[in-house]
Formats: C-alpha cells, structure tokens, sequence
C-alpha cells in the first residue's frame, strides 16, 4: 500500500498546498546498462558513465562508446529534461540531460529520472540536490568503501512539492543562476581558448628548452603531515583543489584553524602570482594563485614563484600544461613507497619549452588579460552559487516567500 499522500500549508509561499510523495510514485526510473563487450549487441551509441556526471553539468569530451539494440532505446536513452544521477561514487552528484549531445544513452552507474507530469522537471532536481547536499540520502547509501545509491532505496525517498504553477516559478528564480553561471563558463572557456591562439602566434623558430629554474625565484613544497580539520578558516589547498585544465577548484575544501594556520605556513605563505602543482606523477596539476586567496599547500603540493622580470606567470602556467612538460616529468618520475613522484631535488633541472625574451614580453601582458578576465567571471560564479544555495533549500521547503527570492534573483 502507497503511504498516504501529506498535504500542508507553507507560511512562505503563502497559500499553497503541498504534496509528499515517494520518489516512485512521481517519476520513472532505471539504471543504465551493464558494459560488456562480449555480450552487447547492435549499433554503437555514444554513453554517459560516471566520470561524465557532475555537480549540475556533464563532461562531454572523452565520451565512450559501447552497442545498444533497438529495443534498448527507450530503456537506457536520454530525453531532454532527464535527470541523470549517480548510483555509486558519490551517489546523488546529478544534472539535468538538455540534449548538447543526440542518441545519448548511459552506463549501469546512472540512475535515470524522468518526472511525471505532476512535477517539473526542474523542481525535482533541485529537490533531490539539496536532499544529497543535507545529508538526507546518506542512510540509504550501502557499501563499505564505494558507497552506492540502491533503486529500491532511491524509490522510497519522500518529494514534497507544491502545485506545477508555483514549482515552476521557484525553478524560474534558481535556474537563473544556473544560467548566468553557464553563460559566465562559457565565457571562460572563450577566454582560455584566446589565451592559447597567443600562445600559439608566437613562431615555432623562437621557442627553446631551458632548465626550468630560470624561469623562478624559489621553489617549496608542502608540509608532510595533515593538520586538524576546522569548519572555517584559512583553505588547505590539497591535490583535488587543482584541475587538469590549470585550475584551482575551491568548490570543496577542507579548512583549517586560525590558530594553526602560522606552524602550517613556516615554509611559504602562498600569495598571487604562485603556480602550485601535484608532485604526485599519476596526478600532476597545475593551478595559479589568484587575489583574496589565504591559505596554505596540503601533502603531496608545492609552489613556484615565478620570475616575472622573466616570465609572466599566465605565459608560465600555459607552458606548465603543454605535452611537452608533460613528457618531461613523466620521463623523470621515480618510483614511491605508495606512488610515483616527481623528485623535487632534481626538479629545477627539468627542461621547459618557452618562447624567447622578446616574445615572451610581447604576448606575456594579453594572456594575463584573458587569465583575469576568466577569474573574474569564476569569482562571479562562486558568488552566484552561494546565493543560489542559500536560496534553494528554502524554496523547495516553502519556507521564504516567492517574491523575495524573486526579487533577490533580479539584483543578481
């Protein structure tokens, strides 16, 4: 038997009856399909995995591929306004299917969520975001080590909202952030590829490998323990905290006592300008310190600081991430008690590729514009998430009136 259905009034949203449902009873739901080569038949169809599905976007640019048949179609494919969620990993971690990509299909690690007409499809997901983001679904996940979100669990999760009309008006007010946020990314992205076309203008005859300590003033790493965790305070910048596309990601970090900040910073005090990097080999990463950062370098990281009578340190950072440097380290990498490393003795050493002098003074200035102007928009998107997450637990709860965050959304 259905549990019965609760109906409430909000005091934030005025008037308004709300409606408690299990999960089951408002969306349809399904796991991808199992990945094995020698059993799988028909046509091959692009698939979203795990690694595809972030925190409110998907990470198209390394798609696999694997064979689906006709009749699978509808079984394991997409439709626009899908939600797609994480079934282990970090269960929960979710964004909604907008078909960049067509014919998509997805793995076993996917939950697919499609809604029924009694709830928006936008409502949904960031109902069940702020359930992940609260905890609420942790009692359901099983598993020692790699957590997962069973189907029959995920079912029982109770959805509470109020009529479509006024479901759509809070999805209105919370994915117009999620839009400036998209737009401001897109933004960025058009700015590193600017930055990279300077880059390449610089003619192959100028450029020349030399020992990467002329291009530096100083090189530290990191303490060797692990301080005690705070909830605020100055940021423990660990190896998750840089991307592979030369970013620092500060979006989960760890934090660390006011108090034990100044034993943690004996050895540097990270400042802007600095390029930290992973000396870990499997994992080596780069990432620029920018303006307001206070913190210090985790296990496993160390800083440059840039010579910037000789190198800017954009131009420097973009060397960084070329093949060539790539190479260079793998081919110096040595072999660790738990992993491989990057010798940090032998590391000033290391042969870079840089354009000459001139050159370097000559597009240095212009991608360090770009390189700004792209952090800029990053700070905008960390204000605008922060607004968004304050605001949406309260919304999809009822507890603020519309037409404050209305309007709150309208200053954004």
């Amino acid at each position: 038997m259905s549990p019965p259905q609760i109906h409430s009034k909000r005091r934030g949203t005025g008037d308004v009856t709300w409606t408690k449902k299990p999960l089951a009873e408002v969306a349809d739901f399904s796991l991808g399909k199992m990945l094995d080569a020698k059993q799988n038949r028909g046509v091959m169809r692009p698939y979203l995995a795990n690694v595809n599905v972030r925190w409110g976007e998907f990470i198209l640019d390394d798609l696999r591929e694997m064979r689906f048949e006709s009749d699978e179609m509808n079984r394991y494919g997409l439709k626009y306004g899908d939600i797609v969620m994480c079934e282990g990993g970090e269960p929960g971690r979710s964004a909604i299917w907008k078909e960049p990509v067509p014919g998509m299909m997805i793995q076993k690690a996917l939950h697919r969520i499609r809604p029924h007409d009694c709830v928006e499809y936008r409502f949904l997901y960031y109902s069940l975001m702020h359930k992940t983001d609260a905890g609420h679904l942790a009692s359901l996940f099983t598993g020692s080590t790699i957590k997962h979100l069973p189907r029959e669990k995920l079912a029982k999760v109770e959805v509470q909202f109020p009529s479509r009309a006024v479901q759509v008006r809070i999805s209105d007010i919370l994915s117009a952030y999620d839009d400036l946020i998209e737009n401001n990314t897109r933004r960025i992205q058009v700015l590193k590829d600017m930055a990279k076309t300077i880059l390449q203008s610089a003619t192959a005859d100028s450029w020349s490998l030399i020992p990467i300590s002329g291009l530096y003033e100083e090189l530290f790493d990191g303490p060797h323990a692990t301080p005690k965790p705070s909830t605020s305070g100055p940021i423990y910048l660990g190896i998750k905290n840089v991307t592979e596309r030369g970013e620092l990601d500060l979006t989960d970090i760890r934090h660390i006592a006011d108090e034990d900040f100044p034993q943690w910073t004996r050895r540097v005090l990270p400042r802007p300008g600095d390029i930290v990097f992973t000396y870990e080999a499997t994992l080596n990463r780069y990432g620029i310190i920018s303006r307001g950062f206070r913190g210090c370098l985790g296990r496993r990281m160390a800083l440059i600081r840039p010579d910037e009578k000789r190198i800017d340190p954009y131009l420097f950072l973009h060397c960084l991430l070329s093949d060539q440097w790539r190479d260079e380290v793998r081919s110096k990498t040595i072999s660790g008690a738990t992993v491989d490393r990057i010798p940090l003795t032998t590391f000033p050493t290391f042969q870079v590729r840089v354009p000459g002098p001139d050159i370097r003074a000559r597009i240095g200035p212009p991608i360090r514009a770009c390189e700004e102007l792209a952090e800029n928009c990053r700070r905008r998107n960390d204000l605008l998430r922060t607004t968004r997450d304050l605001l949406l637990p309260k919304l999809v709860s009822g507890e603020i009136p519309i037409e404050a965050a209305e309007l709150t959304e309208q200053l954004a």
